[in-house]
């Protein structure tokens, strides 16, 4: 089914500028909300749906919203993958990849690396007293991590990172800038080539990593499946738990009361990480394709239809989040929409939730005393496609 690249007879056109989009989107989504929940933008040239019922209802037919969309920029950043698959072979794919991330997983392979990286981290920064928690902390502490999931021994923190700022910036380039094209494509060359080395030595000698667990699959996964999926998974596996930390921390650092709530009541994580996920999602949308003629949200949709499902914007929906804009660790559970749902629901949540919440959240709390923010004015939130702060400066009492 060929993409339509015009809006759909019937549905508003609403011009939205990308520059504004970035700064801050959710001014532009409560009004869509309002007046046009499902709206042609041109500048992003698909349809946008942005009320939290109708994402979750087309969350749920992956049979009518297809992953396979025609000329996404995940396709052109980093080629076939399971996110912009449907089943069988969205299925094949997140079964071979899928073991190494699973909460008991999660415990008992890999908590112990993750918290022992946590503080090595610490202790590069405790005696300064003050740092970048994304530079010096989160970013690298996510990196690190995911090299060791994936199984990835051959690259650094540094080259995760890199590799995954590259890839989610081509995987954002609507303006269609030569020069992020160009990044992305050097970044997934190297990882292709990091990919193929592990892949022939865990084919030896399997060692529970994802790539291990492809390689391994009971349904053949193909080297270049795995190469492409692992691109996948180092995007979303960095910038998740990086922007949900940061973004969480900032907002403790500013509600010093909840802060202390939570220190004294460390069950009380696992609330901060959902609500701060809820709040600034970490991924904003991600696109789907119609395969058959379907009406939603008032507007009947050709198929191939391009249509963004912004789960940002249903994150914010007063109609289901009672003050919404607001970070509210106590507000009646809800479920968000920030891992997705249905069967691309994120495959490492319980890897984001448990390195944040149960272990970089509680250690920098309790390691960095009389932790501040500075205010620096570098420090802001920046992202529409994903989302979350550039820097964050702070200070605390050293010993």
């Amino acid at each position: 089914m060929s993409a339509l690249t015009t809006a759909a007879p019937g549905a508003p056109v609403v011009d939205l500028d990308l520059d504004e989009l970035r700064r801050d989107p959710y001014p532009a989504y409560a009004r869509l909300r309002r007046t046009a929940p499902l709206a042609w933008v041109p500048s992003v040239g698909r349809h946008l749906l942005t009320r939290y019922d109708d994402i979750v209802h087309a969350e749920k037919l992956a049979e009518v919203f297809s992953s396979r969309e025609e000329g996404s920029l995940l396709l052109r950043t980093v080629g076939k993958n399971m996110l912009r698959e449907d089943d069988p072979d969205h299925r094949r794919l997140r079964g071979g990849a899928e073991p190494p991330t699973r909460p008991r997983q999660v415990r008992d392979l890999w908590a112990g690396t993750f918290e022992s990286t946590a503080h090595r981290l610490l202790d590069r920064i405790a005696a300064r007293g003050e740092a970048d928690l994304i530079a010096d902390f989160a970013e690298p502490l996510a990196a690190a991590n995911l090299a060791c999931v994936l199984g990835l021994r051959n690259a650094t923190a540094d080259d995760i990172a890199g590799w995954s700022r590259a890839m989610m910036a081509g995987n954002s380039n609507y303006a269609d800038d030569p020069d992020i094209w160009l990044r992305a494509a050097r970044a997934t060359r190297a990882i292709e080539e990091a990919v193929a080395e592990i892949a022939e030595t865990v084919r030896r000698e399997p060692d529970g990593s994802v790539i291990s667990s492809m390689v391994h699959a009971p349904e053949p996964v193909a080297l270049s499946e795995i190469q492409n999926n692992v691109k996948v998974i180092i995007g979303g596996g960095v910038n998740e738990p990086r922007d949900v930390f940061g973004v969480g921390a900032w907002a403790l650092l500013r509600h010093p009361g909840v802060l202390n709530r939570v220190i004294d009541e460390p069950t009380l994580w696992k609330r901060v990480f959902e609500e701060t996920a809820r709040w600034v999602s970490p991924i904003g949308m991600y696109p789907r394709q119609l395969t058959r003629d379907y009406e939603i949200a008032g507007v009947k949709l050709p198929a191939g239809s391009r249509v963004a499902l912004v789960i940002a914007s249903g994150n914010r929906d007063e109609s289901v989040f009672e003050r919404a804009a607001e970070f509210d660790i106590d507000r009646p559970h809800r479920p968000h929409l920030a891992f997705g749902g249905g069967p691309h629901f994120c495959m490492g949540a319980w890897v984001a939730r448990h390195e944040v919440s149960a272990l970089a959240w509680p250690l920098v709390f309790n390691r960095l005393k009389a932790l501040r923010l500075t205010d620096d004015p570098a420090d802001h939130l920046d992202g529409w496609v994903f989302r979350g702060l550039t820097s964050l400066h702070v200070t605390w009492q050293a010993a």
